[in-house]
């Protein structure tokens, strides 16, 4: 059976989600991943009020969709990082309060411990998101940086998430981080250090998204082999490496879609990711979840991208074969 093909409403939490529900389903989704910002999930109320949940369900179900999880980036961001303005534009009031960065990461942290009961009040079993992180404004290790710090950040990390991830497991949901720079994991040797740094707690996996591994350089199937019983999600989202020489794979601090930049997302099909090589490697994992379509390209109208991606993932997903090509030669000589 085809896996299920999702559109992530993040980048459309503009949009009322009956209005996305009923473009989505005639662009031929068969369910959304809802956003947990804009009006699409809203984590207080789905707690505190009686028929919320169902409310999202029956919406989705009136226009033929379904929905495997529900995604909180924004809010799991503020409980690693240290708070800065800019938060301020992606976060809501009440987790925002006074700014000061600690009191941010505490609320942050209890919100994402109410996301999972508000999953499960769903009936969905992973949540998608960001963790940030106490180090990565340390990359570049100058001023000089000691493992001593790094090694204190990834502790700090722990501190905040292993409860979270208690309490995602005591509502029987993952947490599926999008390994993606800006976090506390973004390449397969972070992720084992996130790991280690949980005690490889059961609750934790990877929203496998390709679009961020391949602009470093990274070979995007090669996480999947690695954690194959981690990958809890994946995001269907391509990107482009387009240096010319003078352009830096840092970005030169230009915003995505300008033209200098050294790489930038891509409607999928239209970048440097090996889907087909993704798709082969989720079949060795048996992967069954969904293939949720994140469309970011700023060169491209956002319906006309959603509406592409369809028939591009529908074309790309293909089962398991579930025998060696040349089986019926081993029956024909034992009949």
């Amino acid at each position: 059976m085809p896996r299920p093909l999702t559109l992530f409403t993040g980048q459309w939490a503009d949009m009322p989600l009956d209005v996305l529900a009923e473009k989505a389903a005639g662009w031929g989704y068969d369910g959304l991943e809802l956003a947990c910002w804009g009006d699409h999930f809203e984590v207080d109320r789905a707690l505190s009020e009686d028929g919320y949940c169902r409310g999202r369900q029956d919406l989705l179900a009136g226009h033929g969709l379904g929905c495997w999880a529900i995604s909180n980036h924004l809010v799991g961001q503020a409980v690693s990082d240290p708070i800065d303005a800019r938060h301020r534009s992606i976060l809501p009031d009440r987790i925002w309060g006074d700014g000061s960065s600690d009191g941010v990461n505490e609320r942050a942290a209890r919100e994402m411990m109410d996301t999972a009961a508000a999953a499960s009040a769903m009936g969905l079993r992973v949540v998608n998101g960001f963790t940030g992180s106490p180090v990565w404004h340390k990359l570049y290790f100058f001023p000089p940086t000691s493992q001593e710090e790094i090694d204190a950040g990834y502790r700090a990390f722990a501190g905040r998430w292993a409860g979270i991830m208690d309490a995602f497991e005591s509502h029987g949901v993952g947490f599926a981080l999008e390994v993606h720079p800006t976090e506390i994991a973004y390449d397969l040797g972070t992720m084992e250090r996130t790991l280690d740094a949980l005690d490889y707690h059961p609750a934790f996996g990877i929203n496998f998204d390709p679009s961020h591994l391949i602009w470093q350089g990274i070979d995007p199937v090669s996480l999947i082999r690695a954690f194959p019983d981690r990958i809890y999600h994946v995001h269907v989202k391509d990107a482009a490496v387009t240096q010319d020489g003078t352009n830096s794979i840092l970005g030169g601090h230009l915003t995505f879609g300008d033209a200098q930049r050294g790489w930038d997302f891509r409607s999928p099909g239209r970048g440097d990711v090996d889907f087909e090589a993704i798709i082969r490697a989720l079949n060795h994992i048996d992967y069954s979840g969904p293939l949720s379509v994140e469309w970011e390209d700023s060169a491209m109208d956002r319906k006309h991208g959603a509406r592409e991606s369809v028939g591009f993932v529908r074309g790309l997903d293909f089962p398991q074969a579930g025998r060696a090509f040349d089986s019926a030669f081993d029956e024909e000589s034992r009949s």
